[in-house]
């Protein structure tokens, strides 16, 4: 790799910080090389430890599950007094500031702020994420997931995407990645080659994206090479297959060149490098991950991954074991040097990009959090024709909480009844195991049921779906011919696939007060509904439309 393209796309390094990363580089010895590929999970690490991965060995990133601001703060500072060189500080902001730290905000998912279809929401969610994050030091962020929700049943895409059309998902990239990078934190794409095809998750084996090659390039591909266009900083390979593009490339690939987007060189090096001109960064998903562990033996795939073209490597089962390996591939020919001089070069022109002054975004967080979640919330049908609900028409309303009811705001089904009372409603919470099964005769005139559903898509599940009471499901929606139901979902848009014959249902996309307070305000007619649903609520079938 020619050091001066550094100056290009998008690194942009002027004089002085392409002779500071050419100084540095030539100073280094192939260990702290080696170091500096591994960003660290530094939760995973005791405090000794930790010190001596960033003060010995040299890990070119860390990475500390959501913490009080205080308290990360005076973590990044001890380890900046610790390192040789500057510090890739990360965090998934996916949500907002509450992916970095636990007393900041949770804005909202993704596919909230897809569904209020105003790029100012989008904007406002990305100026929220930055915030916070920039406040505490966070300079990279693992986000936004670019991946297209092809596929309902896939149980960690979901609402952590912008949707299911790619021309949805790349409008809103594009806003958050560009303003995520105005205030000096990196955005890294992810999950490439693309999640949401497939049912399955990758943090429990290597998982599919089987698109033909024409439909992924047109698709997925056309989301990456655009943003690159735009100068994205860097890309989070996943450990997803992707066959028919790999065969495209080479077609006589066999199963030992059918890799995951991590490992492959088809894929980071064919299609990322070569073909779409990517000159940035280039980091793994967690290889502590099932996709990347299941696919070659680790003393391999390590050096391998980096030889294929990732620059950098997430987290790890053993961080000494690992750059262990870089070592050992250097020595018996998995890896070159060239390309580990290319990767600690990337790795040094991101640092030399995201150093300097940046100022803080100027937003009401509260406020913008309130307007997208109003404007989200999205009336997916009502052929009951419950809108706008009335005290009049139903005094008594009966809660049913489904999923984790507790938020870090309170409880769903707390706020709710508060708000509900404040508007002249009676509430009642439903225990069904206080219930038994009854007839039709008895149910209360003026009554309606609605329902309350958190459950989120999270990895390590494999699917996401209602688990009903066990004692006779008694808080199904049984008798939706006889009594008023409506639902309203907080953290997954396809429950109609379980509730298929509720005839009002809401989705909020996520679980604060905010989306509780906007979904209800909007039920009660206070309010229109604005939210335009980002995925196909119906799950492709025919009784969801009843």
């Amino acid at each position: 790799m020619e050091l001066d393209r550094l100056r290009d796309k998008p690194f942009y390094l002027d004089e002085g910080r392409l002779a500071w990363v050419k100084e540095r580089l030539a100073g280094m010895s192939a260990q702290e090389k080696a170091g500096q590929l591994f960003c660290v999970l530094g939760d995973a690490e005791s405090p000794e430890s930790l010190a001596e991965l960033v003060g010995e060995l040299n890990v070119g990133g860390v990475l500390f599950r959501p913490a009080p601001a205080q308290e990360l703060r005076r973590r990044f500072a001890e380890l900046d007094g610790l390192a040789k060189l500057p510090l890739l500080k990360a965090a998934n902001l996916e949500e907002g500031g509450s992916g970095a730290l636990s007393d900041g905000c949770c804005f909202g998912s993704q596919m909230q702020a897809a569904a209020a279809d105003d790029p100012g929401c989008t904007e406002d969610f990305a100026l929220a994420c930055a915030a916070e994050a920039r406040s505490v030091g966070i300079n990279w962020s693992f986000s936004p997931v670019v991946d297209v929700d092809m596929n309902f049943r896939n149980p960690i895409t979901n609402v952590r995407t912008f949707g299911s059309d790619p021309d949805r998902v790349l409008e809103n990239a594009r806003i958050y990645v560009r303003t995520l990078q105005r205030f000096g934190i990196a955005a890294a794409c992810k999950h490439f080659p693309g999640d949401g095809v497939d049912y399955r998750d990758q943090h429990l084996h290597p998982s599919y994206n089987d698109l033909s090659a024409e439909d992924w390039y047109a698709s997925f591909g056309r989301i990456y090479k655009s943003l690159i266009d735009e100068g994205l900083l860097s890309v989070m390979a996943g450990h997803i297959v992707q066959p028919n593009v790999i065969r495209a490339i080479d077609p006589a690939a066999g199963p030992e060149k059918l890799l995951p987007g991590s490992q492959s060189r088809e894929l980071l090096t064919g299609v990322l490098r070569e073909r779409f001109g990517f000159n940035g960064l280039i980091i793994s998903d967690a290889t502590i991950m099932g996709g990347y562990t299941m696919s070659q033996p680790r003393r391999r795939a390590i050096p391998a991954s980096i030889e294929a073209g990732c620059d950098m490597l997430c987290f790890g089962t053993d961080i000494r074991e690992d750059i262990g390996y870089v070592l050992e591939g250097l020595e018996n020919g998995l890896l070159s040097e060239a390309r580990l001089d290319e990767a600690a070069a990337r790795i040094l022109a991101l640092k030399a990009r995201l150093s300097g002054e940046y100022t803080l975004p100027d937003i009401d967080i509260p406020a913008a959090r309130r307007r997208c979640a109003g404007r989200a919330a999205t009336l997916v049908k009502d052929i009951q024709g419950l809108v706008p609900l009335r005290p009049e028409a139903y005094p008594d309303i009966r809660l049913v909480s489904l999923g984790q009811d507790e938020t870090p705001e309170g409880s769903l089904s707390g706020m709710a009844a508060a708000f509900l009372e404040g508007r002249g409603f009676r509430v009642e919470r439903y225990e069904p195991l206080r219930d038994e099964l009854h007839g039709t005769r008895g149910l209360p005139a003026g009554r309606l049921t609605l329902m309350l559903c958190n459950l989120s898509a999270a990895s390590n599940q494999t699917t996401v779906r209602i688990q009903w009471c066990p004692k006779h499901a008694l808080e199904i929606p049984r008798f939706v011919c006889e009594e008023a139901t409506a639902f309203i979902s907080f953290a997954n848009p396809y429950h109609l696939q379980d509730v298929p014959r509720v005839r009002t249902y809401i989705n909020a996309y996520t679980a604060t007060r905010d989306t509780v307070e906007a979904a209800l305000e909007r039920l009660l007619g206070e309010a229109p509904f604005t939210g335009r649903s980002p995925s196909e609520p119906f799950c492709g079938l025919y009784d969801t439309r009843l």
